[in-house]
């Protein structure tokens, strides 16, 4: 099996790339089997973003201090058999499409979560729509978020969102230090579903999108929904795969 190795900056993962490489060998990335990411969620998201362009399958170890919820742990011996053995998570990343407030459009991706943010000390004001019918006259708050199952576990969460299971084929969407409505906080979507935002007051009170590494300034609307044409392959180790951490997640206290 031909393995390309990749490591964040860190000391740690850049030891252990050494390591790895000088162990396993190094092939450039279009010719590998399989990419081994070493750091931590933060690496692994952005090599995700460039494995999915060209199809390949990602294992990633932990090499960091922080939790490292996409990785699988750290040995350095019998990796090929351990990515023999590995099973295979399949994802699809969140799309938008925004208008911008000169008209132009911009297109992004986003693995775990795409948000729209205030851009000043101004709450937003956002009418939101599903599938086009009217769902939110008017939101006002820091934003809302999208989020797909296997992003349910962080920002989504961290702002009292559900945690979903891996296979749900849902999306979630939910307030970020939401003020009105009241009493809504989330929503769990059918993953088909399609959400469309709309920026009130665009003078007053300017947003931003963040999706993945891009930011997105001046919007006016955006579209988002899940691209199911686009094939995501995390690998992990038996009986430590993702959908098994998601569950587990819910009961962490």
């Amino acid at each position: 099996m031909k393995i390309h190795f990749t490591a964040s900056h860190s000391l740690l993962a850049q030891q252990s790339f050494a390591a790895y490489t000088k162990r396993y060998g190094q092939v450039p990335l279009r010719e590998a089997d399989i990419v081994v990411a070493l750091g931590g969620d933060g690496h692994v998201l952005r090599m995700l973003y460039d494995a999915m362009e060209i199809g390949k399958p990602v294992f990633a170890i932990r090499r960091t201090d922080s939790v490292g919820f996409l990785c699988n742990d750290y040995t350095e011996e019998d990796l090929q058999e351990r990515l023999a053995k590995a099973q295979s998570v399949t994802l699809h990343p969140l799309r938008i499409e925004a208008v911008l407030r000169d008209g132009s459009t911009h297109m992004a991706s986003a693995i775990n979560e795409i948000t729209v943010l205030r851009e000043t000390p101004q709450a937003v004001r956002l009418r939101i729509l599903i599938d086009g019918i009217e769902r939110i006259a008017s939101f006002s708050g820091d934003g809302i978020l999208v989020s797909t199952p296997a992003g349910s576990t962080a920002y989504n969460h961290s702002c009292g969102g559900p945690i979903m299971p891996l296979d749900s084929n849902t999306l979630v969407m939910t307030a970020i230090s939401g003020y009105r409505p009241r009493r809504w906080t989330s929503a769990v979507l059918p993953q088909k579903a399609v959400v469309t935002v709309e920026v009130m007051e665009i003078e007053k009170r300017p947003v931003r999108i963040e999706s993945g590494a891009s930011v997105i300034r001046d919007v006016a609307s955006a579209k988002i929904w899940l691209d199911c044409k686009k094939d995501i392959a995390l690998m992990f180790d038996p009986g430590a795969h993702l959908g098994e951490r998601i569950i587990r997640e819910q009961f962490m206290l």
